[in-house]
């Protein structure tokens, strides 16, 4: 069998479709958006060569913004430190309720959210009466530019604001629901299809192991291969999974499945990607809710058990989460609130009869999982979210394919504006669940605003061009209060899933490539085909991926020179500006994003888990006992408590788990009075493979959530792996610790 072959770029082009409906959506799109940027333009364009109209219209908008109301303007107290009290006061409150209510309860998330809206409201209504410079066209098109970006970057953090009142928890429906599982009441026939594309073999024999270990009576389990190798039929008739495949490609992934739903029977459907391995709970949790019968699909997070490439690049892996934890966490429970729960391609159970009443799984976009999900919301079926981790696959295991995955899902969502599941159009939706889709189609829109905010300071300081007109006492008094709330609150809405620094780092690294592809996708949404992400990577080396450097490599040098001439032209007046502030924050970020494009060395395709299992070695005629420090499906690391005369080749004894392996030690030392070793597995049957698999992947309750950083524990790690390079390209890095041992001879 093989050990390795990386998924290959697997396109194929969507076409589009002859009807008028997608023509005309087409076209309408268009026309609106070059309308609106015509229109607009002109303006601009009659102000700069000196047209009276236009320059009496933002005479008129000035003199506005030089009287706006008094209650946007910062009291003239006496003693201008009573204006910190709003600050100060609001900073206490929400540390308050947030150590009261540690999770957010109905009581403490009405209060923050309403405290939140109130402070955007004010902030945009103080941004657009009262910070405007329009007094020369220069300043006043970047000052108008500024506000547009400023509004698309927050328009999705505001709907889901609105939408954060009602938040669906599942887990009590889960365990009434379950009941009638586990006591045998209720059992349809599953169907558990498991689409491929060039996956390595060891991906999908630990994916099927997984599934036919689920602790459910009546499922068969398809392995459905689009690539049509021998020796992944080999693997499945092997594994005792039924094979499928197919003549050609047609709609990838979405025909893949489709096929196999004609070719199977199963009362409900369950979907694993490749690489996804479920806990042996999955169906005992999920399969419940169809007693329900508005109930047509049950969505479960995808977890993972790799750290993504930009922790990992930063040595960060044990204290980051992946970048999708927040939409597992938070939105997908915002979502599941207002009925427009995400379908996200894996890990979900659908009913059958309710698939066959929508024509199946959409085949006009790459995102069919998304689309199939919103057109069974029209026909008025219930989607559900239930959030707990009953599976993991692999995340991106490298930085250039984390991008490429976020390319595919942008051009999938994207598509929704023109083809016929667009939840903004289709009938059979409520404004509610309208507005969640609407939400998740802004998010990638503010790509666009957060790639033009690394230029604002440079073009203010380069070209003395000043967007906004604002004093001491307005940032005080507006501005202050604001962020200081957000930031405070910002980690405990989403469950400690991510920092709001951490979470704007993430956006920095792949700003450029998601804008792009968002102007692409917006007169071009057809013009590429489906991408498998690659994975089952290994590599021997770094690789610094300079095409994600370039732009940030031209921005980092740019933005050090303008940080450069604030330091030279220092003054306490002149240097707390607007230009100094946001260039030093960006020379941070775009550093911090630089290191995150250095791929480190990957020496072994499959991942090491941390294990504390008390074990046996027995070499020869003695026995030595130990605990296992780590656990891999090739090996184990142990650590016996005695120095240990070991032979080359030995049997390790896993003795709670009641499994005997056979194997040989690849590197070991001495540490103190402990003997530590690396063995490497040999001959395993397939009996001892499943078991192992199952110890690794299939436990429930295994993938637990872990808490981010707050906001200063981040920026304090971003300094430190700023500050400290050097360590990152140390070998400790690079190699495993057991790597750099001297091997037994």
């Amino acid at each position: 069998m093989q050990t390795f072959k990386s998924a290959s770029e697997f396109r194929e082009k969507i076409p589009i479709s002859s009807t008028s409906s997608l023509v005309i959506s087409l076209k309408l799109l268009t026309l609106v958006l070059l309308t609106s940027i015509g229109f607009f333009g002109a303006i601009i364009l009659f102000w700069l060569l000196g047209n009276s109209h236009a320059s009496e219209l933002f005479a008129q908008l000035h003199l506005m913004q030089e009287n706006p109301p008094n209650w946007l303007k910062a009291p003239q107290w006496d003693n201008q430190y009573y204006l910190l009290a709003p600050t100060i006061t609001l900073f206490l409150l929400a540390q308050i309720i947030t150590k009261l209510s540690p999770q957010p309860q109905t009581w403490s998330r009405v209060i923050i959210i309403s405290t939140l809206l109130l402070l955007t409201t004010r902030y945009l209504l103080w941004r657009l009466l009262s910070t405007l410079n329009l007094v020369k066209p220069a300043d006043g098109i970047f000052s108008l530019v500024l506000l547009l970006m400023e509004m698309l970057a927050m328009a999705g953090g505001i709907i889901q604001l609105c939408l954060m009142f009602n938040i669906k928890d599942r887990h009590r429906e889960a365990d009434l629901y379950s009941r009638a599982v586990i006591e045998g009441n209720y059992t349809p026939s599953v169907d558990i299809l498991i689409p491929t594309y060039n996956e390595p073999d060891f991906i999908l024999k630990r994916t099927i192991i997984g599934c036919q270990a689920l602790d459910y009576p009546h499922k068969q389990v398809y392995l459905l291969d689009d690539t049509r190798r021998p020796e992944i039929k080999q693997l499945a008739q092997q594994l005792g999974c039924h094979y499928f495949t197919r003549s050609d490609n047609s709609h990838a992934k979405a025909g893949n499945l489709n096929h196999a739903l004609t070719k199977t029977s199963g009362e409900l459907i369950v979907v694993f990607d490749a690489d996804f391995v479920p806990t042996i709970n999955f169906l005992t949790r999920t399969v419940g809710f169809f007693q329900n019968k508005k109930i047509a699909l049950v969505q479960t997070p995808q977890s993972f058990y790799n750290s993504d490439p930009i922790a990992r690049n930063l040595g960060l892996e044990n204290i980051l989460t992946a970048e999708e934890e927040v939409f597992y966490r938070q939105v997908q429970p915002i979502k599941d609130g207002v009925g427009s729960v995400v379908c996200a391609g894996t890990s979900f159970v659908v009913r059958r009869s309710a698939l066959e009443e929508v024509g199946y799984f959409v085949t006009e976009s790459l995102s069919e999982d998304y689309f199939t999900g919103i057109r069974l919301a029209a026909r008025g079926y219930e989607l559900v979210y239930l959030d707990e981790k009953l599976s993991a696959g692999l995340a991106a295991e490298s930085i250039s394919a984390h991008i490429d995955q976020r390319l595919r899902w942008i051009r999938g969502t994207l598509q929704a504006f023109f083809i016929e599941s667009n939840p903004l159009t289709i009938p059979g939706l409520s404004l509610w669940q309208r507005l969640g889709h609407l939400e998740g189609l802004l998010h990638w829109f503010a790509s666009v605003p957060r790639a033009f905010f690394l230029f604002v300071p440079l073009i203010y300081i380069f070209f003395d061009i000043k967007p906004i007109r604002v004093d001491l006492l307005d940032v005080v008094y507006i501005i202050l209060p604001y962020y200081t709330v957000w930031l405070t609150v910002f980690s405990w809405l989403n469950l400690r899933s991510r920092s709001a620094i951490l979470s704007d780092l993430y956006s920095l690294v792949q700003c450029f490539p998601l804008a792009l592809t968002l102007f692409k996708v917006i007169f071009n949404p057809f013009s590429r085909g489906f991408k498998v992400t690659p994975k089952g990577l290994a590599r021997k080396q770094s690789h610094f991926n300079w095409t994600l450097a370039f732009p940030l490599t031209i921005l980092l040098a740019t933005t050090l020179i303008s940080f450069s001439l604030c330091l030279l032209n220092f003054s306490p007046k002149h240097f707390l500006t607007l230009g100094s502030i946001w260039s030093g924050y960006n020379l941070v970020m775009i550093s911090v994003a630089l290191l995150t494009l250095v791929d480190l060395p990957k020496p072994s395709f499959y991942e090491w888990f941390p294990q504390c299992k008390q074990v046996k070695i027995v070499s020869g005629d003695r026995i030595y006992s130990g605990f296992m420090e780590k656990l891999a499906e090739e090996g184990a690391e142990i650590c016996l408590s005695s120095l240990a005369d070991l032979s080359t080749t030995l049997t390790l004894d896993l003795l709670e788990d009641g499994l005997n392996l056979r194997g040989y030690i690849t590197h070991a030392y001495f540490q103190d009075t402990n003997t530590r070793v690396r063995i490497k597995f040999h001959d395993l049957s397939l009996a001892q493979q499943r078991k192992l698999i199952e110890i690794l992947y299939c436990r429930p309750g295994q993938w637990q959530r872990r808490m981010t950083p707050g906001e200063w524990q981040s920026l304090w790690l971003l300094f430190k792996v700023l500050l400290r390079p050097l360590k990152l390209f140390r070998s400790k890095w690079f190699l495993s610790p057991l790597n750099r041992v001297t091997p037994i001879r």
